[in-house]
């Protein structure tokens, strides 16, 4: 049996004073046996608390990892899949110590498939990783990553018939769920925001072939209308859903879907920053001027937000995702509490893991990161610095326990 004792304690919900934390392996994992309160009288509070792993609801794992600078268009074509396996392992492990505990990552082929499944039968250590495949039409936002004369393309869908023959590719191959464009996007040459992606009759055959096969769908939206084609069709998160609407926010939450925000991505392109172009910076830069108003309103209304980075390694960065929240709080006037939330529990619940993950509760799964402060009072403590221990499926793989 392990044990962390007289440590202050945030379930995942809220602060359950100081605590003691018992957890037992099994096999290659670790499950929670027990969370109890320790005794006031003899419990000093210490300087150390205890949280839940963060759960990243949106990432792109295979991008550079390495020192040398590298352009974030052209490494994946001129990188062989062997290397982006190596990448993606090293962003996985960067996130897991960074206290990212669980991650999906919304583009996934080969190469994540067999890196999930690496990391489960414990042959490298990383966190545990979700994995959808993407369902793009041609010339659309998943399509315009790749030049027009290049050869070697993702693989694509149009019309319904193809689109559902592309679902069950990725259900075959092993996809937690998979993602759809319901607009242009940022990072893609060539296309707009506002471009229509996939007729409604292809979105009705994703979504549905998707659920009759027990997968999420993920849809990237960026505009009105592409929230709408989402809303309209059943899926189960809306990406980024920067211009959201009011109408929109109260349809999100009556259907009970999250949102994830993006914020961080969206603000290092508009400014210019990692050599972005002038293209993407002006498309991200449209976007951002009008969207901390209606993403404010909409957090007011009762949205779920919740922690979503499309941290790709080059303009968000694995271990960004303390920042991403930290942003969050200041951007929607979240209590600590809540910013916590949209990281641990309510994240869980957003990938269908709210059983496993996001809480610290007997049965839950022994992910946890222990850190100086109380980040649930000051969301300032919630930072990579005060990390002094991560536990993932209920080994430590950074820091060290406290002793006692």
């Amino acid at each position: 049996m392990n044990r962390i004792t007289d440590i202050a304690l945030w379930d995942g919900e809220a602060a359950r004073g100081i605590s003691t934390l018992e957890w037992a392996l099994d096999g290659t994992d670790g499950v929670i046996t027990d969370v109890r309160s320790s005794d006031a009288a003899s419990s000093p509070a210490g300087e150390l608390a205890v949280i839940p792993g963060l759960i990243d609801t949106h990432v792109h794992l295979v991008g550079n990892a390495g020192h040398r600078p590298a352009d974030f268009l052209t490494w994946p074509l001129m990188t062989r899949p062997e290397e982006q396996t190596l990448h993606g392992l090293a962003n996985a492990a960067t996130a897991m110590r960074a206290g990212v505990t669980t991650v999906r990552d919304l583009s996934a082929d080969d190469i994540q498939f067999s890196m999930r499944r690496a990391i489960d039968d414990a042959v490298v250590a990383g966190p545990r990783v979700l994995a959808h495949g993407m369902v793009s039409m041609t010339a659309g936002h998943g399509d315009l990553f790749i030049p027009p004369a290049y050869p070697l393309r993702k693989p694509l869908a149009d019309g319904p018939d193809e689109c559902r023959k592309l679902v069950r590719h990725w259900a075959r191959a092993g996809a937690d769920g998979v993602k759809i464009a319901t607009s242009g996007g940022v990072l893609s040459v060539g296309d707009k925001s506002a471009w229509r992606n996939y007729t409604g009759a292809e979105i009705d055959a994703i979504v549905d072939e998707a659920h009759a096969l027990g997968m999420r769908v993920a849809a990237h939206a960026h505009t009105e209308a592409g929230i709408d084609a989402a809303l309209e069709h059943g899926v189960d998160s809306i990406e980024h859903g920067t211009l959201l609407s009011s109408a929109q926010a109260s349809r999100i939450v009556a259907a009970g879907i999250t949102v994830a925000p993006t914020l961080l991505i969206n603000d290092r392109i508009a400014a210019g920053e990692n050599g972005v172009s002038a293209e993407q910076s002006a498309k991200a830069g449209e976007l951002v001027e009008r969207r901390d108003t209606r993403m404010r309103a909409a957090a007011d209304a009762g949205v779920d937000f919740v922690l979503g980075t499309d941290a790709n390694g080059h303009h968000v960065r694995f271990g960004d995702q303390m920042a991403e929240v930290r942003l969050m709080a200041a951007t929607f006037g979240w209590t600590p509490d809540r910013a916590l939330q949209a990281a641990t529990s309510r994240a869980a619940r957003a990938i269908g893991r709210e059983s496993q993950l996001g809480r610290l509760a007997p049965g839950h799964l022994a992910d946890f990161v222990v850190l100086r402060g109380r980040p649930w009072n000051d969301i300032a403590a919630l930072d990579t610095a005060n990390i002094v221990a991560v536990v993932s499926r209920g080994r430590v793989v950074e820091g060290a326990l406290p002793v006692g």
